[in-house]
This record gives C-alpha cells, sequence and structure tokens, in this order.
C-alpha cells in the first residue's frame, strides 16, 4: 500500500462511518469536518545513531527532534534535505439509535507505514484515532439543550443554536449514544536536495 493512500484511506473511512450511521437514523443531523496543514523544511543536522534530527524552523530556529527507534533510514537523511510534513486532523459525529446500548467508553487506534528499509528518502505515516461514546442523558425542549455524560461519569449540557437541529431534537431518546471519532494522520516524506 503506498504511504499516501493510508492517510486517504483513514480520513475517507472516518468521514463515511458518520454517513453510513447516518442511513440508520437518516433524520438525526450529522457532523464532519477535516482540516489539514502543512510545512516543508531543511534539515540542518541528523545524528542516525541516536535517532535524532535538526531541523529548520520559523526565522532560522533550530528544532531538535528525538525520533524512535523505529526510525530505519535516518542514515539516508541529509544535511540539506527537505523535509515536507503534513498533518490532517478529521472529528465526524453520528447519533446511534440503539437505546441503553452501553455504558459511554473510549476506543483508541493506532498505526503506522514506514518505507522500506534501505529506501533512499526517509519518510512514512502515523495515525491515532479515538472514539468515544457520550450518552445523551437529558433532552430539554425548551430551552434547546442536550445534556451527554462522558465516559468519566461527567455532564456537558450543550446548547443546539441552529433552528433545523432544534427541530430535530423531538427525535432524540435520553440513552441514546452521540459517537465521535477524532483522527490525527502524520505523513512525512522527504527529498534529497536538488
Amino acid at each position: 500500500m503506498k504511504l499516501h493512500a493510508l492517510a486517504k484511506a483513514i480520513t475517507l473511512a472516518t468521514v463515511l462511518s458518520a454517513t453510513s450511521f447516518g442511513a440508520m437514523a437518516a433524520d438525526i443531523p450529522l457532523s464532519a469536518t477535516v482540516e489539514a496543514d502543512q510545512v516543508t523544511t531543511k534539515v540542518l543536522a541528523v545524528d542516525a545513531a541516536n535517532h535524532q534530527v535538526v531541523l529548520e524552523g520559523a526565522e532560522g530556529r533550530q528544532v531538535h527532534v528525538q525520533l524512535s527507534d523505529k526510525a530505519k533510514n535516518l542514515a539516508n537523511l541529509q544535511v540539506g534535505d527537505l523535509v515536507k510534513v503534513e498533518v490532517q486532523r478529521s472529528v465526524a459525529a453520528y447519533l446511534d439509535t440503539d437505546v441503553d446500548k452501553g455504558l459511554p467508553g473510549t476506543v483508541e487506534r493506532s498505526g503506522e507505514l514506514r518505507k522500506a528499509p534501505g529506501s533512499e528518502n526517509p519518510g512514512g505515516e502515523a495515525y491515532r484515532q479515538i472514539q468515544v461514546q457520550l450518552k445523551i442523558t437529558k433532552i430539554d425542549l425548551k430551552n434547546n439543550q442536550v445534556t451527554l455524560e462522558n465516559p468519566q461519569g461527567q455532564s456537558k449540557i450543550l446548547d443546539v443554536k441552529k433552528p433545523e437541529i432544534q427541530a430535530k431534537l423531538k427525535d432524540l431518546k435520553v440513552g441514546q449514544s452521540v459517537v465521535v471519532t477524532y483522527t490525527d494522520l502524520l505523513k512525512v516524506t522527504s527529498q534529497h536536495e536538488s
């Protein structure tokens, strides 16, 4: 699997998970957002034996980066190489219509994909996904508020401001779950200075 394909697949799966659950609860509002940012910088120093790299930061500052021993191709990274770091964050939320499904909970997944040992240009991708199930404990139609309980038993009151969502509050039930999935993707590529 290509490195970039992993990032696309995970992001698409996160967004589609909210959409697919929408088929079970077509009248319940869903949300999905994706943000992305990237930076390209220059390698100032490499200590492959100690898994350390110094990158050029803002205004020429040196940024020291300590990598894990999983960074296998650091010996191929050279001073002057360009390193591109891309970060993508997504949040998808959906209503699980299975009332009394269970208590709120949290599930965390992570993974990584690195270039093969000996690759000329080091790089890789990693993801971290956290899924939090919040339980609806109270619905206040008069004030357009929904109270959610997190896995630690703490409650938070959400004010529903959008009229199209306010109109659908009557369809919610105490005991239903709101599942929010947070996904962070990190992609690092490098290329030798031309």
